[in-house]
């Protein structure tokens, strides 16, 4: 019952910032600073695509690190021309086991339980412009991954099997779901080359980081929990 209780009191934080945004700037002229364009022009939104590195050093206990793909979205808030509040969502697909009294990887030929990402985080952006064709973007803030996780499908095991392997789904997801797994903040650099008046393309390294080590006591490998994700976006101005 905790992960709907912790999805929905995101969202709400979510929403709060941008209400708050809403209310402190809905009565602003921006004629100097954007010609004119008025509240909505502070919004930008972009689309994003990113390779998720999951590293692991559990030996034989676990697959090697997962490498996904992931596809995502995103809308930025402009405060000032540097200062930004960005709401990004980032999409991903795995397989997990249940190992060493908690999940680790799986491979799709060892698969256990099947995991949907959801990665939704809230940051603050600083924006350098070098001319008029480079801009610098470093951002950091909280950040959520709110799993669904089930078992995986077309299992060619016996009823017995299945019943020992459903418990292993329970139990994946008593871990993600416990002792705030769900939260890891996130920080990264990106650059932004200026292709037209209305569109960026960019470069992307992010960084995730697992908070909940230092709370939950666990003896895990030093790497286990963080994440890298390079990747390209695409801004729409």
């Amino acid at each position: 019952m905790r992960k709907p209780i912790f999805a929905r009191k995101l969202f709400l934080l979510f929403l709060l910032f941008f209400i708050i945004s809403f209310s402190l700037f809905a009565q602003e002229n921006d004629a100097e600073e954007d010609g004119g364009g008025g509240f909505l022009s502070r919004f930008d939104w972009f689309l994003k695509g990113t390779v998720l590195l999951f590293p692991e050093d559990n030996g034989m206990y676990s697959d090697p690190m997962p490498i996904l793909p992931s596809w995502g979205a995103g809308i930025s808030f402009s405060f000032t021309k540097i200062f930004k509040l960005e709401l990004g969502y980032d999409y991903y697909m795995t397989y997990y086991g249940y190992n060493l009294g908690r999940a680790v990887p799986n491979a799709i030929e060892n698969r256990t339980a099947r995991v949907i990402g959801s990665l939704l985080a809230l940051e603050a952006a600083a924006y350098f412009n070098f001319g008029s064709l480079l801009t610098l973007r470093v951002y950091a803030g909280p950040a959520a991954d709110l799993r669904i996780i089930y078992m995986a499908r077309d299992l060619n095991e016996d009823l017995d099997d299945l019943d020992a392997i459903g418990e292993d789904v329970d139990n994946i997801k008593k871990y993600f779901w416990g002792e705030g797994r769900w939260f890891m903040p996130v920080m990264g650099v990106g650059l932004d080359f200026t292709i037209s008046p209305k569109i960026k393309l960019g470069i992307d390294l992010r960084v995730w980081a697992p908070l909940y080590k230092a709370w939950t006591n666990e003896d895990l490998p030093g790497i286990e929990g963080w994440r890298f994700g390079p990747g390209l976006r695409l801004t729409f101005l």
